[in-house]
């Protein structure tokens, strides 16, 4: 008997004004509203067995003004998870803030492909474990500033890059995917994987705990879910106990007598 390596499910808390929210494939608006008050969202999260908090500063991403946000995350740090947090950090300055508030991980997106030495003085300042890229793509290309802009990365060639600067873990999302709740493109999730020897985690359709699962079984590092924990289509606490399941792997040795 053997257990799988470390693979983590991450609750997703979208910020939009302060606002727990889901979009539909980066639309802001096509938008869902689950309630003002993050905590009591994060609270059920910790009670169903979440270790870690995926934090997205939605207005951050958009260029917009981010205070209602950044409150939201205060009292978010203090509910006892582990918080990782992106959108809309592109600068030294705002990559401190949140490290000093204390966030345990700091993922980018639009940085990562459009200031590369600010991911190389990440890493170097902060360590490869605490600093994390993010590749969102349409039709293969790689999107940028809340999903919102083009660029004229692909995936493959993205994640070589983020390889290259230091990176260790990226977000992968199929853009076409996210808020549909038709299920992860795991396929380009694990070839990004293999291609860029990062350690992707998926996010982005996850309809039921077989998503979640399958996951695993390829290798990824770990899934991110939002509107269907929201919407009550998939318990948290269900997938969180399918993949720390111990499983049997088969060996060669394993009808050997002696």
């Amino acid at each position: 008997m053997k257990t799988l390596k470390k693979f983590c499910v991450y609750p997703a808390i979208d910020l939009r004004a302060g606002k727990v929210v889901r979009l539909k494939q980066g639309n802001p608006e096509e938008q869902s509203t689950y309630g003002n008050d993050p905590c009591w969202w994060a609270e059920r999260w910790l009670s169903e067995g979440a270790e870690w908090l995926h934090i997205i500063n939605l207005d951050g991403a958009f260029g917009e003004d981010s205070f209602l946000n950044i409150k939201a995350l205060h009292s978010l740090l203090r509910v006892g998870l582990k918080v990782e947090y992106g959108g809309g950090i592109r600068a030294k300055e705002s990559i401190n803030t949140i490290f000093d508030m204390g966030a345990h991980r700091v993922f980018l997106g639009t940085a990562a492909i459009m200031n590369q030495d600010l991911v190389i003085w990440a890493i170097t300042t902060f360590g490869s474990e605490r600093i994390a890229g993010d590749i969102a793509a349409k039709d293969n290309k790689v999107s940028i500033k809340g999903w919102q802009e083009a660029t004229s990365f692909n995936v493959e060639e993205a994640g070589k890059l983020f390889r290259s600067l230091g990176l260790e873990r990226c977000v992968f999302t199929n853009v076409e995917h996210d808020g549909l709740a038709n299920g992860i493109d795991l396929s380009s999730a694990e070839k990004l994987q293999n291609i860029s020897g990062l350690s992707i985690v998926a996010s982005g359709g996850v309809r039921c705990v077989e998503d979640v699962t399958h996951a695993q079984q390829a290798g990824l590092a770990g899934v991110i879910i939002g509107r269907a924990l929201y919407e009550g289509n998939i318990s948290l606490a269900e997938c969180i106990k399918a993949t720390t399941k111990t499983i049997s792997v088969n060996s060669p040795f394993d009808n050997q007598t002696t």
